[in-house]
């Protein structure tokens, strides 16, 4: 299983950082000792001072494909959810400023929060779905997928022209603005639609 994630896929996501709009969707990986295990907090590790949260629409892949069209990327998934793709932002600064990759800030153990997933046909529209990340019963990030730049089986076709997509393969589709250091005690809530997906606790 392997994670692959967008970034800069929210205008105002973009522009919160100051960062450059981009002419096609950005890339970046986490492995699979990214993913937080199930009823585990989340510890800030001690190489950063900067732990931002970024809640995200997520999808889990269902077939294999490569070189998949858009118009038939839907075949691809039947489940989506919400996941937090967590962002060492004072380690991502410092390898932005020489060019190198993300890596370091944004794939170290536990950076990757997944939800419980839910299946596609109950929702409506998934270009039109709402989602929301909650910090001590407080909203902190929402997003709508209607503003996504790329949209999901846009995603798809794209990533598929670089990589194989493979059975249980998760798409992470970018974060809406308000993303924020974390800090103990904290207790991080993931919403999709209203049906909460994910607790997590910091430490």
């Amino acid at each position: 299983m392997k994670i692959i994630c967008i970034g800069r896929n929210y205008v105002n996501h973009i522009e919160e950082l100051q960062n450059e709009r981009p002419v096609e969707p950005v890339i970046f990986m986490k492995p699979d000792s990214a993913v937080l295990l199930k009823q585990h907090p989340f510890v800030i590790p001690e190489f950063s001072k900067d732990i931002h949260h970024e809640i995200e629409l997520i999808v889990k892949i269902s077939k294999v494909g490569k070189h998949i069209d858009t118009k038939f990327a839907h075949k691809y998934y039947d489940e989506i959810s919400v996941g937090i793709d967590f962002t060492a932002r004072d380690i991502q600064d410092q390898l932005k400023l020489k060019g190198l990759p993300w890596e370091k800030a944004k794939s170290f153990d536990g950076s990757a929060v997944i939800g419980e997933f839910l299946f596609k046909k109950q929702f409506n529209s998934l270009e039109n779905i709402t989602f929301e990340l909650t910090n001590n019963n407080r909203t902190v990030q929402k997003g709508n997928a209607s503003l996504m730049l790329w949209k999901i089986d846009e995603l798809i076709s794209f990533v598929s022209q670089y990589f194989t997509l493979k059975i249980g393969d998760i798409i992470f589709t970018g974060t809406p603005e308000g993303v924020a250091v974390v800090k103990p005690e904290d207790v991080l809530e993931g919403f999709l639609e209203g049906n909460k997906l994910f607790s997590v606790k910091i430490k």
